[in-house]
């Protein structure tokens, strides 16, 4: 799909340029044209669609559809599945939590959503897609749904209600006990074309500074890191591997646009499949940031807990990308 666009960094890069191919300056700029491009192609095409899709389900419907039913289980599915197709990130967080326990959605449910809703995103899908292709992609977004559904799960049988804040508490308390049914303009598909426009191109600006820091690491990373320098580190057959990639992650801070280029360079210096994915999991699902918002709603052991689930989730998945990749 993109040979072409490969024949045109390589004319620019070696031609116009006349950068010595191999070299290091030539194969990094090479990465970083070719990349650019190809990511913000396939993001304008993903955000679209994903775009269409939220607009059929916004946070409102996705609250009331959620607590007018009886699901029998499969709420952590739709929740975990709602949050993929969402455009929300960790600031995001203290609204969104308030919402759904205001609104009558369990707590575990609630964090599923919360924990899918920045792993997996139309960003992710997009770049995964043009990095690693259709495989990987859908074994990407379908372990971020069932690790989503795992955590939540595992965080309602722990009956951490007690945890929360006082401040939550307070606003549970005095929340009017009848929700009012929000009335939504019917519009047909061709009307909401132009607010899905002006939402992808808010998303795409938002996330395009990250991208371009992220193909420019990913650049640096593959045109100077010598093959198999991250290999006497984190390598195969060190048991502890992900683990030691996923505690690496966690105090770091960065999206899906500007994790994931460094994680396809990772990839091709040497570090498993499986590894790498938990390494950006970590970063992308888990931060200190995302804790400091958190510690309004949660309280420390709650949130330590929180983070362990997590942690431990992330952790199994990744030995189970690299036995599956």
């Amino acid at each position: 799909m993109f040979d072409w666009l490969q024949t045109l960094a390589d004319w620019l890069i070696y031609s116009i340029f006349q950068l010595p191919k191999g070299s290091k300056l030539g194969d990094a700029l090479n990465f970083f044209f070719f990349d650019t491009i190809k990511i913000f192609i396939l993001l304008g095409m993903v955000t679209m669609i994903m775009g269409v899709i939220n607009s059929y389900f916004p946070i409102d419907k996705v609250r009331i559809f959620l607590t007018k039913r009886k699901w029998y289980g499969l709420d952590y599915f739709i929740a975990s599945l709602f949050g993929t197709i969402t455009p929300f990130c960790s600031c995001s967080s203290v609204p969104l939590f308030i919402g759904f326990v205001k609104g009558g959605i369990p707590l575990g449910v609630t964090l599923a959503f919360l924990i899918s809703s920045p792993l997996v995103d139309a960003v992710s899908v997009a770049i995964f897609l043009g990095m690693f292709g259709w495989k990987v992609t859908i074994v990407y977004v379908v372990s971020g749904i069932l690790l989503s559904m795992l955590a939540g799960f595992i965080l309602s049988k722990l009956k951490l209600e007690h945890l929360l804040t006082d401040w939550v508490k307070q606003i549970l308390e005095n929340k009017n006990s009848s929700d009012a049914e929000l009335s939504f303009e019917k519009l047909s598909f061709i009307e909401r074309l132009p607010d899905v426009f002006r939402e992808s191109w808010g998303i795409i600006k938002g996330v395009s500074i990250y991208i371009l820091i992220g193909i420019a690491i990913g650049g640096a990373m593959h045109g100077y890191i010598p093959t198999g320098f991250f290999e006497d580190y984190i390598q195969q057959d060190n048991p502890l591997a992900v683990p030691i990639a996923v505690i690496v992650g966690v105090p770091m801070y960065s999206n899906s646009a500007g994790i994931l280029p460094v994680l396809e360079v990772l990839v091709q210096k040497g570090v498993p499949l499986g590894t790498a994915i938990a390494f950006s999991m970590a970063v992308v699902g888990l931060s200190i940031p995302e804790g400091l918002l958190l510690k309004k709603v949660m309280t420390t052991k709650m949130l330590f807990i929180f983070f362990g689930v997590v942690t431990a989730c992330i952790i199994v998945s990744g030995y189970l990308f690299n036995l599956i990749l």
